[in-house]
């Protein structure tokens, strides 16, 4: 078949799935889990691929809740990365379910062309995209080594393919001071609460003089037991992201010294941890993008290439783009006043609109694939952007 008839036959295969999909996007919204504890969706996922059949290989990387779902052999070996965790309260409200459901449509979907054409698709099951980052911990295990191409679709409030995502990393703070009766010797104390609250004071300050596209952000899950005691423990989470890891350095340098400087202000003692996953960048595949959007738009779908105004928060799938050619687009579910990560979204998320858009994407994704397999000169094109934005 020719690469346009590869990608009606792959836009077929998502409609004759429809019901199942969307059933599997809904019973994981329905069954909300947390990360590294996505135990009865990646049952789901990986039974309906191996219906399908993929080869299934349960608990990569020693996580285990990542699989990898493979079909066809040899190169290229293009990856549909699936995610699948919940956020704490608020379930799925970054919608992940319908991540899931889409790359399991699209691996579905990319079977003829690996028939007509050879090589092998790949659905990676990530777990801990929240919190956690997965993907990061999988690339450092060499789950994306030998990968040609990854792609995955994130539901959001604008179609685009090209995202903007932040280097991240998270610090956790604690000040240890000394109890004492508020009133009655408030000298003897060392106030750690105090501690905290000039930390963010000099965070505060410290904003008006960072990258536009930099951010520090944080919460305090300690600050004492009673008012009328000197608060001798307090702690804090805090994350910091900036637009490279370069900048991200110098930045956590500055963030510690708020940290330092009120530690040596109050006399408390300080101790910090960085968390040992930093979500990089992701490095955006133009080539790549630009065949996704075409595709989405042969849907019926406005697409933007990227859009303006910022970056929109930092993704684990940035680590995967740092080893092998890959995109992140975003596929609208929700009106653009419905942020991610609330109620309103969790909703979109199970909502024909949210359904709707998962299809879309898996269509779209691949018909991707399609253009990579049935055109070795595109897949050079790709590689080539790949390797010189790397050098």
């Amino acid at each position: 078949m020719r690469t346009e008839e590869l990608k009606a036959s792959a836009a077929q295969e998502i409609d004759s799935h429809r019901q199942e999909l969307s059933e599997l996007a809904l019973r994981i919204h329905a069954n909300p889990e947390l990360g590294f504890q996505e135990f009865k969706a990646v049952e789901w996922l990986t039974q309906y691929l191996k219906e399908n059949g993929f080869f299934i290989e349960p608990g990569i990387c020693q996580l285990p809740t990542a699989f990898r779902a493979s079909y066809g052999q040899g190169k290229p070996a293009i990856a549909i990365l699936a995610e699948y965790d919940a956020l704490p309260d608020l379930g799925h409200a970054c919608g992940h379910n319908l991540i899931a459901g889409a790359a399991v449509g699209a691996g579905i979907a990319s079977k003829p062309a690996i028939d007509q054409c050879g090589g092998s698709i790949v659905v990676m099951g990530t777990p801990a995209e929240e919190l956690y980052g997965g993907k990061a911990i999988m690339a450092g295990r060499g789950a994306f080594n030998n990968l040609d191409a990854a792609m995955m679709v994130h539901p959001g409030t604008r179609d685009y393919a090209i995202t903007c995502a932040l280097a991240s990393q998270a610090l956790d703070v604690e000040f240890f001071g000394k109890a004492a009766h508020a009133a009655a010797r408030p000298e003897a104390g060392i106030n750690a609460l105090e501690a905290m609250l000039q930390s963010f004071t000099a965070i505060n300050s410290l904003r008006q003089h960072i990258k536009s596209t930099a951010r520090i952000h944080g919460i305090i899950t300690d600050g004492g037991e009673a008012a009328n005691i000197v608060p001798d423990h307090s702690a804090g989470n805090f994350l910091v992201r900036a637009e490279d890891n370069a900048y991200l350095e110098e930045l956590k340098e500055k963030v510690l010294n708020c940290f330092i400087g009120a530690a040596t202000a109050t006399g408390a003692r300080l101790e910090y941890r960085w968390d040992e996953v930093c979500y990089a960048p992701v490095r955006n595949n133009r080539v790549l993008a630009e065949l996704f959007l075409q595709n989405m738009e042969s849907l019926g779908r406005k697409i933007a290439l990227t859009i303006s105004g910022g970056a929109f928060g930092s993704t684990d799938m940035g680590n995967v783009s740092q080893i092998v050619p890959g995109i992140h687009p975003s596929v609208a579910v929700a009106r653009r006043e419905s942020g991610v990560h609330t109620s309103q979204f969790a909703r979109a998320a199970a909502s024909e609109k949210g359904i709707r858009g998962m299809l879309d994407a898996a269509k779209a994704m691949a018909m991707t694939v399609v253009d990579l397999l049935s055109s070795p000169e595109t897949l050079a094109k790709v590689k080539k952007e790949f390797e010189q934005e790397k050098g």
